[in-house]
Order: C-alpha cells, then structure tokens, then sequence
C-alpha cells in the first residue's frame, strides 16, 4: 500500500477513542484530554465498556455502538483485543487507525498463536485497506485542524513542517523544543514499529500535501528501500526533505535495530541512499530545524563562496573556520569591491574577507558596507554579524541592515543574506528587530555558516538529480549468457567464491580490462603457459578451500621463464600441503604481471546492504584499503554523472586529476568500470560480493589485477532487490509503421536530456498540449532533465528514434499505488501511425508495471488526438471540470500470473 485511505488519517472528519482511561495519568487519559482541548471540529467518540463518559463526553460502550463511523480510531487497548477491535472498526467502514499500544510482537509463543499479533493486525485490516500507524507510537497530531491524538504534554503549534519520526522520545522532546522558538507542523506522525504506514507512504502523502513545505525525518532504520527511494526521490523533488539518521555509529546502529526491530543497513550506504533521493542529511535535531527554516525561506543558491562582514576580528575567524570545515569557500573580492569599501570604512578595516568594519560600527557602517558587498560578482553569499559593544548598540546595527534590505534592487536580491547577533542580553532587541523584519537569524556565526552550507548541500544534491550524462555505457557490451553460465558453475560445484580464472573471465564477459589469466591442472601446464606468455607472471594456488592464498604462501609474484615457474608450483603444493593437509588442491592460477609504473592502486566492487540491496564501492584500493579507509559508495544503476561524482568524493580523487608532473588519468575508463559494475548487479542476483582489488589506473586507462566474487543461490531476480529499478531494456523494441516508417523504440535515459530540446524546437502550444511536455516549451536543460530522468517504478516515458533524431515520445506517471496513470503522447510532424504504436507499446509497459487503468486528458480541439486514443481502446466522455477537454479512460490487460 501507500497513500490510499490516509486522507482518513490526516483530515478525518470523526475520531474515536478507544482505550481511554478514567486513570488521571494513564496514557488513555492524556490521549482524550489532549484530543478534546486541541480543537477539533468534528465528533470525538470515546469507546469505554463501563464508563458512562470520559472527560464529561458521552462514551460508548463498542465499536458497534458508535452512532456514527468514526473516519480515524485511535487505540490504547491492551495487545490482546486489538485485533478484534480492527477487523471490527474495517467492518464499520473506518479506514484509518493509530495504535498507540506497545508489545505487538510477531513471536506467536507469546499470545500462544501460531500468528503473532501483530500479523494477526495486518490480516484484520487488509480486507479493508484500512491504514495503520503503530503499533508502539505516541500517535499523530494535525494542528491546522485542530487533530492532536497523541499522549505528549505539550500541544504542537500549527505550521508548515511535516515531522515524521520512529521515535514516540523524540517527537515529545521535539515538541517542547519547538514551542518556545515557535515552530509550527503541519503534522506530526510517530510512527512506531511501522507494521503498515511507513516512511515511503508518509513521504508520497506530504510530497502532494499543499500546506507543508518541508518535510523533516527521524529515522532509525529503513524499511522497504524500494518504496522508500521511489518516494524519496519524488518528494525532494517537490520541497525540501531533510533527514536525521540514528545509528551513525556501530553501537548506536544495534540500538537502532534493537529499538525499532528493523534491520539496519551500515550508515555509509544510509548516506548513499539520501544523497541520491536528494534530501539533506543532517545530525543533530537543532540543526534539523534550522535546515527546514533556511530552504522554505531562501532562495535557490547559486554557489558555496561566502562573504563575511563584522564589527568583531574574532567572529570572522570563527565563521571562517566553520566555512572551511563545511566545505565552502571564502569569497575573494574584486579590485573594485575593495576600493568601494575603502571609500565609506575607516582605513582600520580589514581591507579583504572576511570584512571588519571595527568595533565602533553604527547603523550607517553596517549599510555602507553591506550595500557594497551585494554588488560583488564573487560571492553566493552574505553572512552579516555583530557582537555588543559600548559605543554602538545591536539595535542600531539591526537598522542599518535591515533599511539597507528593504531598499534591495532586482540586481542584489538574489543573494541570500544570513545574520548573526552575537550575545544575550544586550543583543536581544537587535534580534528582534531582525526577526521582525524577515531577515534569517541564528544564535552563533557556526549555526549561520552551517544554515549557509545546506543551501550549498541541497542545491548540489538538486543539481545531480538533473545532471545529464554524457553518455551511458552500451547495454550490447556484456555478454550476459556467459556470464550466467560462470556463476550456475560455481553453484553447482558447491562453491561460493569464483577462482581468479573464472572471475577474469566473468569480468571479461563485461569488457572490464584485467591481465590476462588462466587456470592449469599442474605445474608442467603452468610452465608451459608461462612459456606462451613471454613476460614475468603471477603464479597462485587454485583452491575452494582457500581465500586468502597470500596468508598460506599460495600467491608468487614475478616469476620469469617456465623453469621458475615449474619450481615455484612444486614449493607451493609442498607448502600448502603441510599447512592445510585438508585443502582440496585443484591446480594453479597463472597470471600474467602488469608492469604500469606511476599508476594508481583503486578498489572498484559491489556490496550487499540487508535494507538497500546492492551498492557501487570506490576508493584507494591496494593491501592497506582497510587502513587508508578512503571510500565512496553509491547505489545502482550509475551513469557517467553519478559515477563521476561518486570518484569524486574520494580523496584520491584529487590525484588522479594530475598534480605536478604527473598527469591526469583516463578518468573516462575509470567511469565506464563503475557503470558497468553497476549494469552486473543488475543481470546478477546471486552475487553478494565484488572486489576488484587492485584496480590499476593511469592515463593509459584502467586494468585489473585481482578480485574476487562471492555467489549464493538466490530467491529473488537481481533487478527486485536493487532500491532504484534499473534501466528497463526488456522494453526495447523496433517498430515499423504502416506508413512504411521504421523508428527504434525504448525508454528515455538521461543522457537524451538535449534531444528532448532539440525535438521540441519549433513546435508550439498546440503541439505540446499535455502539462506534460510544459518543461519543453521553457527551452532550458533544467526543464528538459526533469522529463528525462525518470523512475522507472513509476513512470514510463518511451522514445521513438529515427536514426539519430527523436522524433517521437509517450509518457505516463502513476499514482504510488498504481492504480491509475496519466499518459499522453507527442510526435514531431505528426505521425498517426507512430502515435499509434507508441501509445500501444506504452499500454504494454503500464501492464507489466501493474498499472490497472490509463487516462488522459484531451483537448476537444484536437481531433487527432481523439481519434488515436479511441483507435487503442480508450473510451472518452466530457470532463466534469473543464468542457474544452474530454477524459480519456482504458483498463490495462493484466498479464496473466
């Protein structure tokens, strides 16, 4: 499930309370008072099977004697009647319910069932599709209308922000925070142990939600990662999504786990996956909060290059400091920015960035200096702060900056200004004054430059979400079948590690460059081949017994000519046979010996995270990978972009770029590698580990020395368990028309980001006619990314290629349930029979996705377009809310299990 019945949820128009208590300090006593002194417009029902009336409101004595269906129930009940009581309120017709109780376990020996409760739970609701928070959760409060089901102690104040926590301790403690700085919600949702409603759902419902515009996440662990970064994703699209993760370290993380039950990936890949969606990872809860505040009232930044102004040496140099240890950088001022400053500063001032304009500045120093500052050509932003003084007050400082603000001309008023007014009790009225007047305030110069650096953070992390590739690296390249047949080889030999010959050849299979590398029975054949090589080899010992062979004497480097590898292979087996009397013996390894001299050691593979499935490693490889520790990881599928950046947040990064005499390496190589790796964790389901280490790389290219592969025989298909689906090939076609054209067909990528401009080029209005193709008619590559990449669990977006030229699209966008998508389709000079095919291809993909009905909605002017959606099967009627269109409808044909 996702959205469907939370509207119940979050705008119910009757409660019913069932489990409140006539206890003064109980739960189900805090709960009711809590629900009645909130405001709420509707009924509120409590459900007691003795009391008369709680809190002085008439009760009820069950579920059936409710006079009305309640839209939402909130339950505090012990864990045994719960059930009942679900399958009871679903009868009834409520679709949303809130379990605050606790001890909903899965371990059926408790309630002596063979079903555990909280199974017991779900198989209640789900004939209903009734909706669940909980169980084990403070409950959800709804502010703007008057909705506060929870047990917490303070009453949350209306407002903008959506939180969203694991945790029933942080939302309390959240709460009693926020009220004193007044911070508003537009809802607040403990969720619990998540047996139903999680973060995903949550995510989709407020991504569409009008009145939040932020949404803030405490989260422990992550379930359904697929859901998640399909929600994710759209939703940061949308408004700013920041996060505080539990768990960073290894002993928070099985608390973590402990606490919530769900099982958590390591923090790196947590790190991956938010950096991916495009939402803002934060730490700490006050820094969450100050995030949310920045993005819902800033605008767009435009770089990380910050300017400073001071009355106070010491505050520049502590903002500085943070600057440098987020990241950003300390703007350079023009020439003609210092003469400006020169001309209305005492000449004490600090002639550079950051500007100290001393410590006597009045209101008239702070504008002079400010106003100059925002005609600077060289900074994305401005940090203005004060520390008290005997000679001129915060108040006085706080006008200068504000009357110079409020005079801002359309050249300077895209500069986000931050301000810091150091101290208590005498900077309190300049606060004020600025709080007053809009203008962003933090309590110390570290919280501003921190507010500062996540505007930076999230306009990078939007940036790459609609960064165009280059290229993508060519699906044709990888010979799958063989690949496949290595790996049912090693299964069937009861082998879980590929040998380096099988693995060499499983690589080869990719067009990943590695020596060349082939096994042998004996050491005569090894002798022989080393004879065939005519360069130095690397002889290693072939064993399903033995993984690391280097720690048993079972890797020798350097051997030149056939008769030092003859003695090398009769040392080895001597050796190895004495050490481990019971390894399986199988033969040797021959390799032959890469000589790059200057090259870089990398380390490229694929890791399996129990909540994220499979995920792209980089970094500094060689034998000390475990001690230099300097890595990156990112989810797949990759394209030239993502695996750009993800090399790029390395810190060897900065030497494969060149430095002194040494040159750039063949980065492009190094990209392909990344790509390619993330092309086989989607063919490959069965491996759960991929190390190529070391990975050699210089500006001739890239070339593999050793790696390893672990294989396991596998439930599920490779492409089910990645958390982002995968570039869907299998929807490849080659159509020709009836009108004798011949167009290659599949889904858009990225990388078509310029020929959707180029397509659109010329056409008007009337060609594009669906909201869809609206970002075309802006013309800028920004508008066109957002067409271009797509989720594939939710979207489809087909493409019609004649030669080179895009010539034709259809698109459709589903609901998260997928019950229903909108599709309309656009074809350069129009083609009815192309239409045609790409509407029916488009229809086929929206029934393998599960999609169960396609609309669109039409113009009545565009009788093309009628005709073309009857001649597919849509049946078309008037549209209820706008007569100058017509609503097209089609069932899909479901696939038959």
């Amino acid at each position: 499930m996702s959205i469907r019945n939370l509207h119940r949820m979050f705008a119910p128009r009757s409660v019913a309370v069932i489990g409140p208590s006539t206890k003064p300090q109980s739960v189900g006593a805090a709960l009711m008072r809590n629900l009645l002194q909130a405001g709420f417009g509707g009924p509120i029902l409590p459900v007691h099977p003795m009391a008369p009336a709680i809190q002085g409101v008439l009760a009820y004595r069950d579920v059936a004697s409710l006079p009305v269906t309640p839209d939402l129930a909130v339950i505090a009940t012990p864990p045994e009647a719960i059930p009942q009581l679900i399958a009871d309120l679903g009868a009834r017709g409520t679709r949303a319910v809130v379990v605050i109780t606790a001890g909903l376990t899965d371990d059926g020996k408790e309630a002596g069932a063979l079903v555990g409760r909280r199974q017991q739970l779900l198989n209640a609701a789900r004939p209903h599709l009734l909706r669940i928070v909980g169980p084990n959760c403070l409950g959800i409060a709804v502010p703007g209308i008057g909705l506060n089901a929870t047990f917490g102690s303070a009453a949350p104040l209306p407002g903008n922000i959506a939180f969203l926590t694991q945790s029933g301790a942080m939302a309390t403690t959240v709460l009693d925070w926020a009220l004193p700085r007044g911070i508003g919600f537009s809802a607040i949702v403990s969720m619990g142990d998540m047996c139903d409603v999680d973060f995903g759902d949550l995510l989709d419902y407020f991504a569409r939600d009008d009145i939040t515009t932020a949404i803030l996440i405490y989260a422990e662990a992550i379930t359904q990662a697929r859901k998640f970064m399909s929600a994710a994703r759209r939703a940061a699209r949308a408004k700013p999504v920041i996060v505080v993760k539990a768990g960073r370290l290894k002993e928070g993380a099985r608390a973590a786990a402990s606490h919530t039950g769900a099982l958590a990936g390591a923090d790196a890949v947590y790190e991956a996956a938010f950096r991916r969606a495009g939402m803002l990872r934060v730490h700490e809860i006050d820094e969450l909060f100050d995030a949310a505040a920045t993005l819902s009232r800033m605008l767009l930044q435009r770089g990380n290059r910050l300017a400073i102004v001071t009355n106070g040496g010491g505050l520049g140099v502590l903002a500085t400091d943070r600057l440098i240890e987020e990241g950003g950088i300390l703007a350079t001022l023009a020439p003609e920015t210092i003469a400006k400053l020169d001309a209305v500063l005492p000449p004490t001032w600090s002639k550079g960035n950051p500007v100290d304009i001393i410590g006597d500045a009045g209101a008239q120093r702070y504008s002079d200096a400010v106003s100059v500052l925002m005609t600077e050509p060289n900074i994305d932003g401005l940090l203005v702060t004060n520390c008290p003084t005997g000679v001129s007050t915060p108040l006085e400082a706080a006008n200068g900056l504000v009357k110079t603000l409020s005079n801002r001309c359309p050249a300077t008023s895209r500069l986000n200004i931050f301000a810091s007014w150091m101290g208590d009790a005498t900077a309190r009225e300049g606060r004020a004054r600025l709080v007053a007047a809009g203008i962003p305030h933090y309590d110390t110069v570290e919280r501003a430059v921190r507010a500062f650096m996540h505007l930076v953070r999230y306009q990078q992390s939007q940036e790459l979400l609609l960064q165009t590739p280059s290229s993508s690296v060519p699906f044709a390249a990888a010979d799958v079948k063989a690949a496949k047949a290595i790996i049912r080889q090693v299964l069937a030999d009861g082998r879980e590690w590929l040998d380096p010959a099988e693995f060499a050849a499983f690589l080869q299979c990719y067009g990943v460059p590695i020596a060349r590398t082939e096994a042998v029975t004996d050491g005569a054949e090894a002798a022989r081949l080393a004879r065939e090589i005519k360069r130095p080899v690397a002889l290693k010992i072939r064993s399903r017994d033995i993984v690391h062979k280097s720690d048993v004497g079972g890797v020798v480097l350097n051997l030149v000519g056939p008769i030092e590898v003859a003695a090398a292979a009769d040392r080895m087996i001597s050796n190895i046979s004495k050490a481990l009397p019971n390894a399986r013996l199988e033969g040797f390894v021959v390799q032959e010996m890469v000589m790059r001299p200057g090259s870089y050691e990398l380390i490229a593979g694929i890791t399996t995270d129990p909540t994220f499935g499979p995920v792209i490693l980089f970094g500094h490889g060689g034998t000390a990978v475990e001690v230099v520790r300097d890595k990156s990881l990112e989810l797949p599928p990759l394209d030239t972009a993502l695996a750009k950046r993800q090399i790029e947040r390395t810190r060897i990064a900065s030497l494969l770029a060149g430095y002194r005499d040494r040159p750039p390496v063949h980065i492009e190589e190094l990209v392909e590698v990344l790509i390619k790796l993330g092309q086989i964790a989607a063919d490959h389901s069965e491996i759960t580990e991929l190390d190529i280490n070391p990975l050699l790389c210089d500006q001739a290219g890239v070339i593999a020395l050793d790696g390893r592969m672990r294989v396991h025989a596998a439930s599920t298909t490779a492409q089910s368990r990645m958390a982002i689906r995968p570039y869907p090939q299998s929807l490849e076609a080659t159509v020709s028309t009836s009108d004798g054209g011949c167009y290659f067909v599949r889904p858009i990528r990225p990388e078509d980001e310029p020929a959707l401009r180029q397509m659109a080029t010329g056409m008007g209005t009337n060609e594009l006619w669906h909201e869809f193709f609206s970002p075309l008619r802006d013309d800028t590559r920004r508008s066109a990314a957002r067409l271009s990449q797509i989720d594939y669990d939710r979207e489809m977006t087909l493409v019609a290629w004649h030669g080179d030229t895009l010539i034709g699209i259809a698109r459709m966008t589903a609901d998260p349930d997928l019950e229903k998508a909108e599709c309309a389709v656009l074809v350069r000079d129009w083609s009815y029979s192309l239409a045609r095919e790409l509407m029916r291809l488009l229809l086929e993909a929206a029934a393998i996705q599960g999609i169960r009905q396609v609309v669109s909605v039409l113009p009545t002017n565009h009788a093309a377009l009628s005709t073309l959606f009857k001649d597919v099967g849509f049946s078309l009627e008037a549209h209820e809310a706008d007569p100058s269109h017509s609503l097209a409808t089609r069932e899909t044909e479901q696939p038959h299990p």
